[in-house]
């Protein structure tokens, strides 16, 4: 008898998943429940490309028709989970109907985090999670002046970026005292805010949004300090909420996210999750580190590729090297690696020609690597990083020393080691 692999969200951990465990040589059957009526699509682009008018929307799908019919996966639009039934096996549907299953993978992401003041409601308030909040956001900005974007995170900026090469005027309130706090070095957080400046965005930095008022055509956002910033729409980028009700309510471990192990396995043995839903223990983490949620593309598809493994009974530790990318304005961000805790860094590049890489120390080892407009250097981060090459903060800094000999060296002696 043929086995079922039922797949819970159909981005990008959801589709990689099916992917992978036809790959990996799964021959039962694979549904994949999305609950978006558009065909899985790409996320990035839609606080980038899309919303400037340059990334087409044809061009969003992760993929084809076709290939969901060749691979013999039943991707289903429009359709929610509400409830499962473990000790069944069995996923219950928003109309009533269940699939049961062998296998059940969690790939149910993050939602996010509503603003939560007076007047949060109003029709000119805007989130960027899905293709509808881009698609009608959009649609705003075509006729639109001027823009508050609440939050100075990844998404709050790239929106800002954005909005302002469609020529709007934008203003972005932070409530911590930097942009990027959570995850950028306050060097970086401080070049990035130059940037913005550079092209016209205003900041207001510690200040709340306590209130959002309809003022005639226009809205009026008022903070803590009784400031009221006029404009004609808001962007609200604050971060995001995993969406681990399903897995709370059959009694998977929750904590902070739906808790795997290193092969992607929830408490059930029975079922996986991969992706922004998901929390963990990383293995480049310090002894001690306390489970964490990683919201990246490349989080996603990398521990589906782990969670599939796992199905098929192939089980290998997720070992992968977390990365990351932001495109604003011109310039390229791209990180590998994760500088909490760094005790020192170097600059390599030219920090007056927007093309330099920052590398990150904890204690004598490199932990992480930025790069702005230098796509090479990060590639070899990626590689340094996963060998654990021997690099010091005086060598990254000398223009002289060559990188993609040592990257190279190091996989030499990793791929003889193994």
């Amino acid at each position: 008898m043929k086995r079922t692999l039922v797949i819970v969200g159909a981005s990008y951990a959801g589709v990689q998943l099916a992917a992978s465990a036809r790959e990996l040589g799964f021959d039962g059957d694979i549904v994949l429940l999305g609950d978006e009526p558009d065909a899985p699509y790409q996320r990035p682009p839609l606080s980038k490309g899309f919303l400037t008018g340059s990334f087409a929307e044809e061009r969003l799908p992760l993929r084809s028709q076709a290939f969901f019919e060749e691979e013999h996966i039943q991707w289903r639009p429009s359709t929610r989970a509400t409830r499962i039934d473990r000790e069944r096996k069995a996923v219950e549907l928003r109309d009533g109907t269940r699939i049961a299953y062998d296998h059940l993978a969690l790939a149910t992401g993050a939602r996010v985090r509503k603003l939560d003041c007076p007047g949060a409601s109003h029709d000119a308030v805007h989130y960027l999670r899905d293709l509808r909040d881009a698609r009608r956001l959009a649609g705003f900005a075509r006729t639109a002046r001027r823009a508050v974007v609440i939050g100075g995170g990844y998404i709050g900026l790239e929106a800002a970026a954005s909005l302002r090469q469609r020529g709007l005027d934008v203003t972005v309130v932070e409530t911590e005292p930097r942009l990027l706090a959570r995850v950028a070095s306050p060097w970086m957080s401080a070049f990035m805010q130059r940037a913005h400046t550079a092209h016209g965005v205003s900041f207001v930095f510690g200040r709340k949004v306590v209130k959002l008022h309809d003022t005639y055509d226009v809205v009026s956002v008022e903070l803590d300090d009784g400031t009221r910033l006029l404009c004609d729409f808001v962007v609200v980028g604050i971060g995001v909420i995993p969406n681990t009700e399903l897995a709370a309510e059959c009694g998977l471990k929750v904590a902070g996210g739906i808790v795997v192990d290193a092969y992607a396995r929830t408490s059930d043995p029975a079922i996986v999750a991969a992706g922004d839903c998901v929390s963990f223990v990383p293995h480049w983490a310090p002894a001690g580190s306390p489970a964490c949620r990683i919201e990246s593309v490349q989080n996603a598809n990398d521990m589906a590729r782990t969670a599939a493994a796992c199905v098929v009974g192939r089980a290998e530790p997720y070992r992968a090297l977390p990365w990351f990318w932001s495109d604003q304005y011109d310039l390229k961000l791209q990180m590998a690696g994760v500088n909490a805790g760094f005790t020192d860094f170097a600059v390599r590049g030219s920090v007056e020609d927007n093309r330099f890489s920052l590398f990150y120390f904890r204690g004598e080892a490199l932990i992480a690597v930025d790069s702005i407009n230098r796509p090479q250097d990060h590639m070899l981060a990626r590689k340094l990083l996963a060998n654990g090459a021997p690099i010091s903060p005086a060598q990254a800094g000398d223009p002289q020393f060559d990188l993609k000999t040592l990257a190279s060296d190091e996989q030499r002696v990793a791929q003889g080691a193994a």
